[in-house]
């Protein structure tokens, strides 16, 4: 059922874009879309493929680092199973890990995407919002010199989070949020600008319940994202397929498309019928005790 330029699918529904020539937003196209309800994806080689990922261990005194959640302390021996179990579907996904050691000078350090963004032209060094986590940058400078001998970065008075970045097919969106402000995203946008890629910017201050972008936005593949109901009608994602999250499942729209697969949390069956039902190969993880850090599946690595 097409209801006001919307497609309605079972069992919640998927917002499509279908790039209608009238408001369109310039520059945030989302590529390759084929409108259809129940449209299964067509895994066409032209999405990005990735070969390695950069992780590290969280360390002993991981629930010392910043979070906002209420859900309690993290379980240090659970945390450790739950990464394992992350790295190992990496491999499964066909990436070649680099495991980096425990950092206890920074307790938040486990969730590397936050220090860099990845792109083909090369990596750009951020630079945290928070304080506490600018030193996690400088020890992942050397990690990423193997893979990338030259670098740019973010620079004061420029903050940025990789949580922050949703890179898409045809569009990089870059969330403003109280990690990420208007001086960083400009930044990034410029030096995306000088390798021939596309920006707009998605303010996030003021939405409840996320952190960063990602916390409630993801790029699934073929011009489709998953999003939470407070950003899925957003005038800058008209172009774009939106999977809409259920309310009351909102953690569960930080999946991660790792080639073939879709990496989701476990313990969201709305969410994953909804998924499954559209063709994604899917990949359950617990991450109930990163959930308490703030942290979601993305934010476990660098994948490249």
């Amino acid at each position: 059922m097409v209801t006001s330029g919307r497609w309605s699918t079972s069992p919640w529904a998927t917002a499509g874009c279908f790039g209608f020539a009238r408001g369109r937003v310039p520059g945030a196209s989302c590529e390759n879309m084929h409108a259809g309800e129940g449209r299964e994806p067509k895994w066409e080689r032209s999405e990005p493929v990735f070969k390695h990922a950069i992780v590290r261990k969280p360390a002993e005194n991981f629930a010392a680092g910043l979070t906002t959640a209420t859900l309690g302390k993290p379980d240090y021996p659970k945390a450790l199973a739950q990464h394992e179990a992350y790295c190992q579907a990496l491999v499964r996904c066909g990436l070649a890990l680099t495991r980096l050691d425990p950092d206890p000078l920074f307790p938040d350090s486990t969730f590397v995407e936050d220090t860099a963004v990845l792109t083909a032209g090369g990596a750009i060094l951020t630079r945290p919002g928070a304080p506490s986590r600018e030193g996690e940058v400088r020890s992942m400078r050397a990690s990423l010199a193997e893979f990338f001998p030259s670098s740019q970065a973010i620079v004061a008075p420029g903050t940025l989070d990789g949580g922050d970045i949703c890179e898409t097919k045809g569009t990089t969106f870059i969330g403003i949020s109280e990690r990420t402000n208007p001086e960083g995203a400009e930044q990034l946008a410029g030096l995306l600008a000088l390798q021939g890629l596309r920006s707009v910017f998605v303010d996030i201050r003021g939405v409840g319940g996320i952190l960063h972008l990602k916390s409630g936005l993801a790029y699934l593949g073929e011009g489709r994202i998953a999003a939470i109901p407070a950003l899925s009608e957003r005038e800058t994602f008209r172009d774009c397929e939106v999977v809409v999250v259920p309310p009351g499942e909102e953690y569960a729209a930080n999946c991660l498309r790792v080639n073939e697969h879709l990496l989701m949390a476990s313990g969201f069956p709305e969410t994953e019928g909804a998924l499954a039902h559209l063709g994604y190969s899917l990949l359950r993880l617990d991450m109930s005790e990163f959930r308490k850090m703030d942290g979601g599946l993305s934010c476990l690595s660098l994948r490249f």
